[in-house]
């Protein structure tokens, strides 16, 4: 066997080199890559960049509800332009939003779990925020400046990035249970709107509930 591995390396050696096809030890990162799920694939980007630039993002972007509310009275282009980002130019305005509203009501008994908060002291509801594990839309996806569709292998894996970081966000937020009407709670979040007429519905990034 020894000596058999010999000669056939001895006429590789003899042959020209287009006849000899050196085949490279594959990248054991790229390998373990490629053998992933969209869903694994899509999770593994949001854990290495949830800290060093989502979250970055959001606090560099953000605005607050006093700024938000005083420039919607002018529109929501005006908005847009003055507290929000625009990735597309056809897309909704999305806002990263800081806050603090008192409980309205909240639905923490089925999965698409929310609660909807006074912002201006009217008793009437300003935003909801989703608080998972299922969360509509895609709003801190497509509100990221640094995301881009073309930057992803089809649509799917994109879809897929949508739900990895709606998961991420509503991960960190802490257990709630009981009745929270009238508490207040502070948040920070992110939001699409298309329209001044639109309650926002926001997905936040963290939460804390005060008595």
């Amino acid at each position: 066997m020894r000596a058999a591995s010999m000669t056939a390396a001895l006429l590789c050696a003899a042959l020209p080199l287009a006849a000899c096809k050196i085949v490279p030890n594959p990248d054991p990162e790229e390998v373990a890559a490629a053998n992933m799920s969209d869903e694994d694939r899509m999770a593994a980007w949001v854990d290495e960049n949830w800290d060093a630039r989502v979250l970055p993002a959001a606090e560099d972007n953000r605005t607050t509800w006093p700024a938000f509310s005083a420039a919607l009275e002018e529109g929501l282009q005006p908005a847009g332009e003055a507290e929000g980002l625009r990735p597309s130019d056809n897309g909704p305005w999305f806002f990263f939003m800081q806050g603090e509203g008192q409980v309205v009501e909240a639905n923490l008994d089925s999965r698409a779990r929310r609660m909807e908060l006074d912002m201006d002291g009217d008793g009437s509801a300003d935003i909801a925020l989703q608080l998972g594990p299922v969360v509509r839309g895609t709003a801190l996806r497509d509100a990221l400046p640094f995301v881009s569709f073309t930057d992803f292998r089809d649509q799917i894996e994109f879809a897929k990035l949508g739900r990895a970081l709606n998961d991420r966000a509503t991960a960190n937020l802490p257990e709630l249970s009981g009745d929270l009407t009238g508490s207040t709670v502070a948040f920070t979040g992110v939001f699409g709107l298309n329209s001044s007429a639109e309650t926002p519905m926001a997905v936040p990034t963290s939460l804390e509930v005060r008595p």
